[in-house]
Parts: C-alpha cells; sequence; structure tokens
C-alpha cells in the first residue's frame, strides 16, 4: 500500500513539474513574440519617418510655389505690421522640410541626403529673399515698421527660443500622436519673416538692417538643425552601430556643425549683453533728465533719442516748455548724465514751446515774443530790441505796452512776433 501511494505521489509530481515547464515555455515565446513584434514595428515607424523626412528634404515644384505664396503673405504682413497676417502666412510655408533634412542626414552621416538639403534650402532661402526684395521694391513709400525693425538685431534669447522650437519640431516628427503641422507652423514662423525681412531691408538700402535679419534666418535654421539632430539620435534614428569608429567625414561633419553653434552662442550673448546695457544707458539718462528738468517749471520730457558716434554718446532730449531752454541749463542737464566706456555724453535739447493755461491765467510766466535771428536779419525796418530793456512781466498784447519807454531814450514803439514796427 505504501509503495502505491510512493509511485502515485511521484507521478503527480513529476506530471506538475512538466506542466509547469511548458507554461514557462509557452510563456517566454509569447513574451519573445511581443519583443520581436515591437521591435519590428518601432522598425517600420523609423523607416516611414526617414521616407518623409527626405521626401520633404529634397528640391521640387510643390516646395518653390508654397514658400513663394507664403513669402508674399508674409511681405505684406510686415508691411502692415500686422503679427497676425505673419503668423497666418506660415500655414503654406515648408522650410522646416530641408532643416529636418539636414539634421537626419548629419546624424546618419548621409553625404547624399545633406548635400540634396542644403541645396534645397538655399534655394529657397534665396527665392523668399528675392520676393521680399520685390514686394519692397514696389512699395517704398511704406516706412519700416515695428514687425520689421524686431527681427533685424538677433541676441541669445532668440537661439534659446529656436533650440525649444527644433526640439518640438522633431519629436513631433518621430512621435505618432503628436502633429508635426502645427509645430510645423510655429517653427516657419522664425524662418520666412526674418528673411523677407532681410529682402525688403536690402530693397530700402538698409544693409546692417538686412544682415541682422539674414543673421536671425541663420541662427534658427542651425539651432533647429541641432536641436532636431539631438532629438533624433536620442530616439535611435542613427547608424553608428553600423559605422566604423575612425568615420573622420563623419566626425568632421558633427565638429561642423558643433562648432558652427557654438560660435553663434558666444556671439549672440555679447549682443544681448550690448542691448541690455544699451537699454540701462537710455534708462538712466532718460530718468537723470526728469530729475534735473524738475528744477525748471512747466518742463516735461517728452522723448529722449540716443545716437551713437565714435567718440561720444550723443543724447537728444525733446522737451516740451514754455521757455526755451538756455545753454547754461543744458550744461547743468548734462553734468548730471554719467558716462559709459570712457565716451563723453553731448547733450542736445530740442525745446518745445507751449502755453499752458487755466481760466486764471497762464500757469507758466512766458517771455515775450521775438523774431528768430534769421528773420530778424531779413525783416527790414525791424528794430532790433535789447533783451535786457524787455522784462518777461510785460504783456507785449495790451495798449500800454506801445507806450513803453526805456530811461526816456527809446521812442520807437515794442514789436510782436511776425508784426510791423
Amino acid at each position: 500500500m505504501a509503495s502505491v501511494l510512493w509511485s502515485s505521489s511521484r507521478l503527480v509530481v513529476t506530471r506538475s513539474f512538466r506542466l509547469a515547464a511548458r507554461v514557462s515555455y509557452s510563456g517566454e515565446l509569447m513574451v519573445n513574440e511581443s519583443s520581436l513584434s515591437v521591435a519590428e514595428e518601432r522598425s517600420e515607424h523609423q523607416a516611414k519617418v526617414r521616407k518623409s523626412i527626405a521626401s520633404n528634404a529634397w528640391l521640387s515644384g510643390h516646395f518653390l510655389v508654397m514658400n513663394a505664396l507664403a513669402t508674399i503673405v508674409a511681405a505684406y504682413g510686415l508691411l502692415a505690421n500686422s503679427t497676425a497676417v505673419v503668423i497666418g502666412a506660415m500655414i503654406i510655408a515648408m522650410l522646416l522640410g530641408p532643416i529636418m533634412g539636414l539634421a537626419l542626414a548629419i546624424v546618419d552621416g548621409n553625404t547624399r541626403l545633406l548635400r540634396r538639403a542644403i541645396e534645397a534650402e538655399i534655394v529657397g532661402a534665396a527665392m523668399v529673399v528675392g520676393i521680399g526684395l520685390v514686394v519692397g521694391r514696389i512699395h517704398p513709400d511704406i516706412a519700416i515698421a515695428s514687425e520689421i525693425l524686431s527681427r533685424t538685431k538677433p541676441n541669445l534669447l532668440d537661439l534659446v527660443i529656436a533650440l525649444a522650437g527644433g526640439a518640438a519640431g522633431a519629436y513631433a516628427t518621430v512621435s505618432p500622436r503628436v502633429s508635426v503641422g502645427l509645430v510645423g507652423v510655429a517653427i516657419s514662423t522664425a524662418l520666412v519673416p526674418p528673411l523677407a525681412s532681410s529682402g525688403i531691408c536690402l530693397s530700402r538700402g538698409l544693409l546692417p538692417q538686412a544682415g541682422g535679419a539674414f543673421l536671425l534666418f541663420f541662427t534658427n535654421l542651425v539651432a533647429i538643425q541641432c536641436a532636431s539632430s539631438a532629438v533624433l539620435y536620442a530616439f535611435g534614428f542613427h547608424n553608428i552601430t553600423r559605422r566604423q569608429k575612425d568615420d573622420r567625414v563623419y566626425l568632421r561633419t558633427l565638429a561642423i556643425d558643433g562648432g558652427i553653434l557654438l560660435g553663434l552662442t558666444i556671439f549672440l550673448y555679447f549682443q544681448l549683453s550690448s542691448t541690455l546695457e544699451q537699454q540701462q544707458f537710455e534708462s538712466s539718462v532718460s530718468q537723470r533728465l526728469r530729475m534735473g528738468l524738475e528744477r525748471i517749471p512747466g518742463a516735461f520730457l517728452a522723448e529722449s533719442r540716443f545716437v551713437k558716434s565714435y567718440d561720444a554718446d550723443i543724447v537728444i532730449a525733446v522737451v516740451r516748455v514754455p521757455n526755451s531752454i538756455t545753454p547754461e541749463q543744458v550744461s547743468q542737464l548734462q553734468a548730471r548724465l554719467e558716462p559709459r566706456r570712457g565716451k563723453k555724453i553731448e547733450l542736445h535739447v530740442r525745446s518745445l514751446l507751449t502755453k499752458e493755461a487755466t481760466a486764471e491765467g497762464y500757469l507758466h510766466v512766458i517771455e515775450p515774443d521775438a523774431l528768430p535771428v534769421d528773420d530778424v536779419k531779413s525783416t527790414p525796418n525791424v528794430p532790433q530790441v535789447d533783451p535786457e530793456i524787455v522784462t518777461p512781466s510785460i504783456d507785449l498784447t495790451s495798449p500800454e505796452s506801445t507806450d513803453h519807454r526805456s530811461n526816456g531814450e527809446s521812442t520807437e514803439p515794442a514789436t510782436r512776433t511776425g508784426g510791423t514796427p
């Protein structure tokens, strides 16, 4: 009896172990099949993304037509100083495709795709600048507005924005759950308007502004491409396992790309520092001028203009005042200003004469009117009035002013501005 029980239990245990082994083996097969299916799905997705990027990076008639139409809309939006029109024009722009082609070509080491993408980007950029130039020539009477001027002096902030935009564009390209169209619109906003602004500035002969706008485009292009390359590499879009370790062409391409980004970063950092320094200088000068003008009754600083010179910072202060500011007062105001970088400050004050009055009379004492120097010299039979004889309290509009005498020496009546003796 005991032997029968032992044999039965042994048989049960053996069958249990066999069943467990079969279940474990089946589970391993399912896991392996699942892993293979995920790997195959990822490989198929990468192949689709590569094909899409490569097809959009090549130069084609569709690429030229859509970018030409986008440039026309953007150029007129810039001239109209309309931000909404400029952004709306980017819905049809297609400059992102060649940049993504550059990003993938640099990561993959695909020289053929790299040449195709560079060719498409150069042709597209030249076309956009040319259309902007033509539009600027057609409308020479429209002034350069702030939408154009704001794109003529890039700095480090523009580089950071472009890096974030490029990363977003690349992530949307490789991720099936994100719409690449919306991100492409946002990135195109950083590409077409600077080029159109450069063309419009060229049509007006504004070479520094045109160069600044083109530099903004180049900054955006390099930043978007570098950020896109980093994202593509992180998502496995590279052939590093099939590339030789000493591939000098690939390493040289990466070094050139990184060097350009580093050089732009350093240059734009100094641009940002210079802009901040200029803003602080202008703010300090305007504040000190307002404090100095508080001592002059009725004086109000309407505008401050700054002109750069080789050896001096020229400050033009437009002041609304009841009486012209004298050179002595200008000297006192200039002494309040602090020079920078060893340059002297040369203050010019433009007095805009204003009369502020209430129902009870003028708020400030108004000096008697006097003819300008040129008018006095050119007007015949106008007596030269000694400024020491006429006092500010005399009202020349009253009849009694015509009987005014100075120690009995002058018998000529006082004159009014623009009047006759």
